[in-house]
């Protein structure tokens, strides 16, 4: 249930010392009455952008969504890890299966569940200049939202993609099939990232000083079908692609991205 037990660790005092800098920027009010689903896109490598908007308070989100509750889905895997399962618990994060999202979706208002929906596949594709979005095939959470009758609101956290590098692995390629085979079986993928050290810049596990910008967007009202048909999925899915494809390219030149470059789905 994500019930922050201690506060105190998701507070800004806590998380301020990144060494980069996170933006979360509203675009619309939510109410607090109802319940959201938000897709956060792209998954980038560590989902910094998600984690730091949603599980803690260093960009001011109880000020700028006053009456909500952010909760951030993540692989059930690691709540099997001792104590590590126990801190992620005090942030909000609950486990990414229906069980969960559902529990949290059921209750009167003010929550939101945000899910990375590109998951531990996009990882891979996560480097600077990488504007590809895992999502065609992505229609669990459309379908979810549906079930419940609960907004969805796109979001695209810019910059996610700048603050690592990573090793070279096109899809085909052998270090590509492994990464993807070790995935299936795991669940997690397993990106060979890099950046900066602590005293210098050339390499390094630390993230590069760019700074990420969070766009919220506007809510896509959804209707409650408690057994939707798959066209009934498939036209809401469109209508997401086309709300998220409409975030990115108004924003985008804010961010210093090239008027020419789109987002690619796969």
């Amino acid at each position: 249930s994500g019930g922050r037990s201690w506060q105190w660790v998701g507070s800004g005092l806590v998380w301020n010392f990144f060494f980069f800098s996170i933006w979360l920027i509203k675009t619309a009010d939510l109410d607090p009455r109802q319940n959201y689903v938000l897709g956060f896109h792209p998954h980038g490598v560590l989902v910094a952008g998600a984690f730091t908007n949603f599980c803690t308070e260093t960009t001011g989100f109880q000020n700028m969504y006053p009456g909500m509750t952010p909760y951030l889905l993540m692989l059930p895997l690691w709540f099997r890890v001792p104590f590590f399962r126990d801190y992620i618990m005090t942030v909000g994060l609950v486990p990414s299966d229906k069980e969960s999202a559902s529990y949290l979706l059921r209750k009167e208002g003010g929550n939101m569940v945000v899910i990375a929906v590109g998951g531990a596949p996009e990882a891979l594709d996560a480097r600077p200049g990488a504007y590809t979005v895992l999502l065609k095939n992505k229609k669990g959470f459309v379908k979810l939202a549906m079930q419940h009758g609960t907004a969805l609101v796109p979001v695209f956290s810019f910059g996610e993609n700048e603050v690592f590098d990573q090793v070279n692995n096109p899809r085909g390629s052998w270090l590509r099939t492994i990464q993807e085979r070790l995935q299936k079986i795991m669940g997690i993928s397993l990106p060979l990232f890099h950046a900066r050290g602590v005293f210098q810049y050339s390499f390094g596990l630390l993230p590069y000083r760019k700074p990420i910008f969070t766009v919220v967007g506007k809510p896509i009202k959804v209707e409650k079908i408690d057994n939707p048909t798959q066209e009934e999925i498939d036209k809401l899915h469109n209508e997401y692609i086309e709300e998220l494809s409409k975030l990115f390219e108004e924003h985008k030149l804010k961010y210093n991205i090239p008027e020419d470059t789109h987002l690619t789905f796969v």
